[in-house]
């Protein structure tokens, strides 16, 4: 996703920013319930959604769409690149109230197969298909699909939103799905940017030549965003003395980038102490003073730099070290630079002028995030692993990021750097121009890797909180790869029934790759995936999976697959849970019983074993051990059935299969 600013969540502790543009989200670093994967991804990207819908703000042609969404279930978006195009598709759908389906965007030529694929689009989905940078070619394909696409979508009773390239040419039989808009006003995105920062309308309702130079320029509505948050972030810093149109000044000062003055500075303060200082105050920028100093001295450690050796009472205190390099302490101990953006402009100086201490800068981060002090707080991780992460996006180096997670993964394995990879990592998925390379990347490790230290956490973390809410295929695919390598426990396979959970869709599809190539490790998988309840469970759709041809014979595969490799111990209980569901669910009670026969085949011992399972089940059965019975006199029907033994017409009960007894 592109053309906007980005939309970040802080989880589990709730959400901090929103633009109105691309979504993503940050992985929070530190202790807590964050070492296992969270809240489901269906969740993940709902809460973005609605975090994004406070944010935007309509433009013309707004209210034509919603039209268009209700009428057809389909929208073809069109708008000038910088209008916020693809936030507004996204807010299409995100209004769209149905309990069933997800949200997600869809990616031609990566896993997901053809936009013609009638399995492509699940009951109730929210589909978004951004083609804003697509070139001729590839629009010119997903034209010919769309018309089967759209028939998936009005079937399924799903909604669909294409963001089409600005300069794209559409046929006259999709023209009736087309809407334009325009950007939005400029001043609206801007102040409503500073309400939801919690800012008095009061004091942004002055006029401020310098916001109105700048809005002069219509720019992006990414850097609306930008100016907005430079001048809440300039009122934190100066909030006695200065007015409105003064933190304009200084957020408008800010974007010039203070390359210059940068450079003068560290020429200016040669000592290494100084220098370690600097770095450490921009990377840390807004920590507390603290942090700071024990940031800086661990910098000079790592670098082997020799320790000065004067009396600790004849050297400068930390204010005046940090006032000689433009920045100071606030009333809460918290260390800034004076001016507005500095802090980065600091970090992109070190990062690009002197490359040779680029790996200890990772290093030092590392070790950074493992400091125990109580003014290391979880955000603080997340930011400076996002500081660091970015300087790597910004030099063309975002395929590193993967590979200093696998570092950072290796042992000795605490929470802080199993945090820390995860955060690099998530970093590098979320840039638009290395995300498809890294989630392939992940799928290669997943299959293949050697998973050394909390390498398989690290990827299992990727998968369910950063490619699921929007790539719930993708994020199937690597689960299932990393669940089948699992011997002990099973956070992947746990993950995964968790993420089908939120999709009938992807549990249809998910059972249908594990048993259309049979595989030994898949077949505990299968026992987990295929579970009755959910099967029978129609939800909002016009029926339960376990009425599809295609479910009913991945069922029997399956538990062929099942009965064939495993002993009777281990798929017992599962068959128990399949037989205690038949005597719950009235309606598909023999649907239950006969997927369970018919994968038994003729086997007599298979069918015994089966037939002592369901007499086994019947005293904990729901209803009672009367409806436990039924049950099993109803599965000895279908036994007898199967094996061409048929019931007399007295009452007498069926034969028993060889080998069962009474």
């Amino acid at each position: 996703m592109s053309d906007g600013s980005t939309t970040r969540v802080e989880q589990p502790s709730g959400p901090v920013h929103a633009g109105p543009g691309t979504l993503n989200y940050t992985v929070n670093i530190g202790p807590g319930d964050q070492d296992k994967p969270g809240r489901s991804p269906r969740r993940i990207a709902d809460d973005q959604l609605r975090l994004l819908r406070r944010q935007f703000v309509d433009p013309d042609g707004m209210g034509a769409a919603r039209r268009l969404r209700d009428e057809s279930r389909t929208v073809i978006l069109h708008g000038a690149p910088g209008s916020g195009r693809t936030a507004a598709a996204c807010v299409l759908l995100h209004e769209v109230h149905q309990d069933a389906g997800i949200f997600r965007e869809l990616l031609p030529g990566e896993e997901e197969g053809a936009l013609t694929d009638p399995g492509l689009v699940g009951v109730g989905d929210r589909l978004l298909l951004n083609l804003a940078e697509a070139g001729a070619s590839q629009w010119a394909q997903i034209r010919t699909d769309l018309s089967a696409l759209r028939a998936a979508v009005q079937e399924q009773q799903a909604h669909l939103v294409v963001v089409m390239p600005y300069d794209g040419v559409l046929e006259s039989h999709l023209q009736p799905y087309r809407a334009d808009i325009d950007r939005p006003p400029d001043m609206e995105v801007f102040r409503r940017r500073l309400r939801l920062h919690r800012i008095p309308h009061e004091e942004y309702l002055r006029r401020a030549p310098a916001l109105d130079a700048f809005l002069a320029e219509h720019p992006p509505m990414e850097e609306v965003a930008l100016f907005a948050d430079r001048v809440r972030r300039v009122r934190a810093a100066h909030p006695v003395g200065d007015g409105f149109p003064t933190w304009c000044e200084r957020s408008r000062d800010a974007r010039k980038q203070w390359r210059r003055e940068v450079a003068e500075l560290v020429a200016e303060q040669n000592a290494a102490s100084q220098r370690a200082l600097l770095f450490t105050t921009a990377i840390l920028h807004g920590a507390h003073a603290d942090v700071i100093h024990r940031g800086a001295a661990l910098l000079l450690r790592i670098l082997d730099t020799p320790e000065d050796e004067a009396p600790l009472l004849e050297g400068k205190d930390l204010s005046e070290r940090l006032g000689e390099i433009g920045a100071a302490t606030g009333p809460g101990g918290h260390v800034r630079f004076d001016r507005v953006d500095f802090d980065s402009a600091v970090r992109a100086h070190f990062w690009d002028h002197m490359p040779d201490l680029r790996h200890h800068f990772s290093t030092w981060t590392l070790h950074s995030t493992e400091l125990n002090d109580p003014h290391i707080t979880v955000d603080l991780r997340s930011r400076l692993v996002s500081r660091l992460a970015k300087q790597y996006l910004r030099t063309g180096r975002g395929i590193d990021l993967a590979f200093l997670a696998e570092e950072w993964s290796a042992a000795p394995a605490t929470r802080a750097r199993r945090e820390a990879a995860v955060g690099a990592l998530a970093c590098g998925l979320h840039d638009p121009r290395y995300g498809q390379s890294l989630r392939t990347l992940v799928y290669d490790w997943c299959v293949g890797k050697q998973l050394t230290g909390n390498l398989a956490h690290v990827l299992l973390r990727v998968c369910t909180d950063v490619i699921a809410p929007t790539h719930p295929d993708q994020a199937l695919t690597r689960l299932h790869h990393l669940a089948r390598r699992e011997r002990d426990a099973t956070p992947a396979l746990d993950a995964l029934c968790d993420l089908v959970t939120t999709s009938a869709r992807l549990r249809r599809r998910l059972l249908h790759r594990l048993t259309r190539y049979p595989n030994a490790d898949d077949t505990p998988l299968f026992l987990r995936i295929c579970d009755p309840v959910s099967l029978t469970d129609p939800g909002n759709a016009p029926q339960p999976l376990i009425e599809e041809k295609t479910v009913q014979a991945s069922v029997v595969a399956g538990w062929a697959q099942v009965f064939t490799t495993m002993q009777q111990p281990r798929w017992q209980p599962y068959a128990q849970r399949w037989l205690h569901t038949a005597c719950a669910a009235a309606v598909h009670c023999d649907r239950l019983l006969a997927l369970l026969v018919d994968a038994a085949g003729r086997n007599g011992g298979i069918l015994a074993a089966l037939y002592s399972t369901a007499r086994a089940a019947e005293p904990t059965a729901p209803g009672g051990r009367a409806r436990g019975t039924a049950i099993t006199e109803r599965l000895l029907q279908k036994i007898s059935t199967a094996q061409g033994l048929y019931p007399s017409a007295s009452s007498t009960p069926p034969a028993q299969p060889r080998g069962t007894t009474r």
